[in-house]
């Protein structure tokens, strides 16, 4: 219908609402960036090394949170696969907002704020988006990147020991945003599938902090530092991948895939835009700057790109109940994923690190298209709810 703006099955105004709920997807992204810049103005590098891992630690308790809390009800065959944000979680992103703000006065402070607000800021968006609550998302968004920007800003002034105040108050604002009343209650999950789905975001996230940990342990803070650095900055590609995933989690969308493969493109090009100007370095810090970064970050991007085609039979077997044949399958490329980290990391370069990682991300994707297309037949991704 082109009068109505519907192209086949590609509405227009869907595409723009999609767009603008994926782009507030970089105000998550940034702040363990502004956390890692922020800390580089006011810690040593012993400390900064530190948190990094704790930043790490704290994507994987997102992750956690998200499974339990969002990803299980959405997996749930046979529901209506509603999500909420729960009022428990609001108290914690609010007092670990505040946490944050008095951050100057002891590195602890971040160590111990960081992971729940990186948990509270994937569940709450990861409800808006699910739920499509665009407008909310919206100024939540706005909040969290008003706040990193400010936050960055007065990291590199005299006032940089005020840096943290304002990134846990936009991080608090959407926080409460997120949490206005919603008309539904959440979905009943599957125990079984609860369980699975955990058990399988358990096996495959626990490998980054632990990577972290042992660059840490057997590099340096240093190269810590970076991968974690590199990480986030191409944390910049897992928001179409993010927001991809939950979409596709409750049905199959066309639309969404080509946005989500548009806007991998384009932020590869902005990293590397970003890197060469010398933009990152000044960010991170003089770890980034005495470093050659550009074939790890090159090398990190692919790696997550990588994931485009894993996401889409994942979600797809998902749909389909098939929770403990995914737990199976992830539990395989985590012992890769793992496997070939390490390796990276006994070679002592962190490119070899993030080459392994899109080497076992390659080999991932043929596996679960194989499994794919045996279990649920070649063209049943449509089908499979």
């Amino acid at each position: 219908m082109i009068g109505a703006v519907n192209l086949g099955e590609f509405s227009v105004r869907g595409a723009l609402r999609s767009a603008g709920s994926m782009v507030g997807g970089a105000a998550l992204a940034v702040i363990p960036a502004t956390t890692l810049s922020i800390s580089s103005r006011l810690f040593d590098t012993q400390a900064q090394g530190i948190i990094s891992t704790f930043v790490m630690a704290g994507t994987f308790l997102g992750q956690l949170s998200f499974a339990i809390i969002v990803e299980s009800r959405l997996s749930t065959p046979g529901t209506a696969r509603r999500v909420t944000f729960p009022r428990w979680f609001v108290v914690l992103g609010v007092v670990a907002s505040l946490m944050v703000m008095a951050a100057p006065l002891h590195p602890a402070l971040v160590c111990l704020s960081v992971p729940i607000l990186l948990a509270c800021l994937e569940v709450g968006r990861g409800v808006s988006v699910a739920e499509r609550r665009d407008s909310q998302e919206m100024i939540s968004s706005l909040a969290v990147g008003l706040g990193a920007v400010l936050g960055l800003g007065l990291a590199y002034t005299p006032y940089a020991v005020l840096a943290f105040i304002p990134v846990g108050a936009g991080i608090g604002t959407a926080t409460l945003v997120r949490a206005r009343h919603m008309d539904h209650e959440a979905s009943r999950a599957d125990p079984s599938i609860r369980n699975w789905v955990l058990l399988d975001t358990a096996i495959t996230g626990v490998s980054y902090p632990v990577v972290n940990a042992l660059l840490l342990g057997l590099i340096g803070p240093v190269q810590a530092v970076l991968f974690t650095a590199v990480s986030t900055v191409t944390g910049l590609l897992a928001i179409p991948l993010t927001f991809m995933r939950l979409r596709l989690l409750k049905e199959h969308s066309p639309l969404d895939i080509a946005l989500a493969a548009t806007a991998l493109v384009g932020a590869v090009g902005v990293l590397i835009v970003l890197d060469v100007t010398g933009l990152l370095g000044f960010v991170f810090g003089e770890a980034w700057r005495t470093t050659p970064m550009l074939l790890p970050l090159l090398a990190a991007s692919a790696w997550r790109a990588a994931s485009l085609p894993t996401t889409i039979t994942f979600t797809s077997l998902r749909r389909a109940g098939r929770a403990r044949l995914m737990t199976g399958l992830r539990a395989l490329s985590a012992v890769l994923t793992f496997g070939l980290a390490m390796a990276g990391v006994l070679s002592g370069q962190l490119t070899l690190v993030f080459v392994g990682l899109l080497v076992a991300e390659l080999a991932s994707a043929v596996l679960y298209e194989v499994v794919h297309r045996r279990v649920l037949g070649r063209s049943s991704y449509r089908g499979a709810h």
